[in-house]
Parts: structure tokens; C-alpha cells; sequence
């Protein structure tokens, strides 16, 4: 009986994939949806820094306002927890119980891999124990935490102390810390209290891979692996190989989607956008051209792993941006990696300005002012 052979998956070019993805982003036209749903749709936004979520969702909503996010994380909807590849994210709460206990196994092999040295003769079992039974008692700062425990591990540092319990235990950093306007310390409390909810029993890697997929996708085993931090998802993509799609890039790399997905005309007008701080968009794939290239990515690059705002001409970043306040006044700097055209650089002023004002949230007595500098 004769068999009929696979057929090649499709190929996806640069450009195509570049637009898929910015459709997923929310970034080809800014969508009217609340603030929690736009969270829960892109899994979060990084957060290390506790503004850059805050411009995350300007640019990808329409008229967001500060206020709606700080009030997520003011009334616990929403919460800054340490998730995907270790780095700081915000998140819906609901999330944050789905999670955590997924991506537990990175948590773990990255305390050991970062402070192995710092934890031998060290139980860490035992100190996260007991950093829970201090933040039952109540919330702590990453200081006094640290130095509680030091009191029992006087020979440790107290920074490897910290880890221990940021990496075993899920422990939130609870507001004012991320809320726009006020200032705060880092500091703790465990998911369970903050929430009043157990985390989810079991956790749902499957269900995790498909939710990359729709923010992230089309994308290789090997993205959604920088994306989270986890290990051997090969093994997840194939016993999810018959809800998804196949398509192959333009170096021949096996890329996975969701059937329903969208993935735009190559040619499908992107506007121009400025990226927050440290946003998802740059970081959250093993090969970062469908928005980066590798010069541009080296030109972003610190020592101390700060990421700047960047800036999407066409799509691709093209620029970097950052603002700087003295005396009252506001001042939006942009430096361009490329020029662009007379059209491209009257959208990236047009689009500066509406950043401006919301830098300086919304206040019209301020001054503000918008510099360009060319490439």
C-alpha cells in the first residue's frame, strides 16, 4: 500500500515572521483592552526596573493610564515575581500560581549554577524553610530577610542567603515597590499570603509552550527555551505536534505556531513604536533578527545587563531611547542607529511627543522636549 511522503513545511522570511510576531506583541496597531487581559495575553512584561511595564502597556494600548496598573498591583490582581529565565516580571495573579510552579525547575538549577560556592556545607532547603517562617510572620525586606538568616548562617553571605529563598520559595515584591509615582523598597512576601491562594498543583509546561506560541510565535524549541529558562522542551513541542502548525525560517530551523494564529502580510504597514526598558519584544528568543539585528543588539549591550528603550522603525529596532528629568522639565532622547526617512523621523517625533507627555504623566504645565540625534 503506498504511503504518502511529509510535505516540507512552509518557509517563513525574515519580514513575515518579523510582522507575525509584532501582531502578537500587540505592536502593529494599538488594541483597546484592559490592562489585566493585556498582561495575561503577552504572559507578562519584564521587570526588573519596577517603570518599564508602565511604558510596555502605553505602547501597546489605547489611552492606557498609569493608574489602571497601579491599581492591579495595589489590589493584588497583579504582582512583580521572579519567573521566566529568573528576571523579575508582572504579572496577573492568576498567572503568577500558574507559573511559578512551571518554571520551579530553573529557579532551582540557577541558585546552584550563581552561588554554588557561596552554599556549601548549606542545606538550602532549610533556609528556605525558615525565610517562609519569617515572612509568615510578616513582609520583609531583602535586607532584614538576609540578615535574619544570617544570624543562623553567620558564615554564608547574606546576598547567597537571599537567593535561597527568592529561588525555592515564590516570594512577591510587594507594593509600593512598581507602583507608578511612589517608591519602595524590595520587599517580600510569599505568593500564598500576598494572594490568599495556593500555587497550582500541577504544573502545565504544555500549556506553557502554547501561550509563547500566541505572544511570541512562530518559534524554534530553542526560543521558547531562552524565553523560559527550562530545558529539553523538544520532548513538549512533540507531544504537541498535532496542535500546531510547522513552518521552517530562512536558515532551514523548524518553527512551531498555533494553527489559528495571525501571521500578516509581509508588507503590513508596522508604525512606529518605542519599546520600554527591557522589553519582551527584544529579549525573548535564542534568535533575536525577526526585530534585532546583531549589530543593533551589540549597540544596546551593557555591562551591567541594563537594556534601554528602543525604538521600532519598519518593525525593527532602530534606535534607542531613555529620558531625563532636572529641574521639572522632561527631556526625550533618541539616537538613531540608521537614518530613516523624512516620513519615518516626523512618526518617530509625532510618537515621541505622545511619549513626552506620558513620561510626564500627562501634567501640561511641565516642560518637555524632544531630541533626535542621527545616526
Amino acid at each position: 500500500m503506498a504511503t504518502t511522503s511529509p510535505q516540507p513545511a512552509d518557509v517563513i522570511e525574515r519580514r513575515a515572521l518579523n510582522r507575525a510576531f509584532l501582531a502578537r506583541q500587540l505592536l502593529l496597531a494599538r488594541r483597546t483592552m484592559p490592562a489585566e487581559e493585556a498582561l495575561e495575553h503577552l504572559v507578562g512584561l519584564q521587570a526588573q526596573a519596577p517603570i518599564p511595564p508602565y511604558y510596555g502597556l502605553w505602547t501597546r494600548l489605547e489611552d492606557f493610564r498609569p493608574a489602571e496598573l497601579a491599581g492591579l498591583l495595589t489590589e493584588r490582581r497583579a504582582v512583580r515575581i521572579a519567573l521566566m529565565r529568573g528576571t523579575v516580571h508582572l504579572v496577573t495573579s492568576a498567572d503568577c500560581r500558574r507559573l511559578r510552579p512551571c518554571l520551579q525547575p530553573f529557579m532551582e538549577r540557577s541558585l546552584i549554577t550563581t552561588f554554588g560556592k557561596d552554599l556549601n556545607g548549606l542545606d538550602p532547603a532549610k533556609v528556605a524553610a525558615a525565610g517562609r517562617e519569617l515572612l509568615e510572620q510578616s513582609p520583609l525586606t531583602v535586607g532584614d530577610l538576609s540578615a535574619s538568616l544570617r544570624t543562623t548562617w553567620p558564615d554564608h553571605p547574606a546576598s547567597a542567603l537571599g537567593n535561597v529563598v527568592r529561588s525555592l520559595l515564590p516570594v512577591i515584591q510587594i507594593p509600593p515597590r512598581g507602583v507608578w509615582g511612589q517608591s519602595g523598597q524590595t520587599t517580600y512576601a510569599t505568593a500564598e499570603d500576598w494572594l490568599g491562594a495556593p500555587l497550582d498543583p500541577e504544573p502545565d509546561v504544555d500549556a506553557l509552550v502554547l501561550r509563547y506560541l500566541a505572544a511570541f510565535g512562530p518559534a524554534t524549541v530553542k526560543d521558547i527555551q531562552a524565553w523560559s529558562g527550562l530545558t529539553r522542551l523538544r520532548a513538549v513541542t512533540e507531544r504537541l505536534r498535532p496542535q500546531m502548525v510547522p513552518f521552517r525560517d530562512e536558515d532551514g530551523r523548524e518553527l512551531w505556531d498555533l494553527p489559528g494564529a495571525p501571521r500578516p502580510d509581509p508588507d503590513t504597514h508596522a508604525p512606529v513604536r518605542y519599546l520600554a526598558p527591557y522589553d519582551n519584544a527584544i529579549l525573548s528568543h535564542a534568535d533575536r533578527t525577526r526585530i534585532i539585528s546583531d549589530e543593533h543588539r551589540k549597540a544596546i549591550a551593557t555591562k551591567n545587563a541594563v537594556i534601554p528603550g528602543t525604538i521600532l522603525v519598519d518593525g525593527f529596532v532602530a534606535g534607542a531611547w531613555r529620558t531625563d528629568r532636572a529641574r521639572g522639565a522632561t527631556t526625550l532622547n533618541v539616537q538613531l542607529f540608521h537614518p530613516v526617512s523624512k516620513r519615518r523621523r516626523a512618526e518617530l517625533a509625532e510618537e515621541g511627543e505622545r511619549l513626552l507627555l506620558f513620561a510626564s504623566d500627562g501634567a501640561g504645565g511641565r516642560e518637555r522636549e524632544l531630541r533626535i540625534a542621527d545616526a
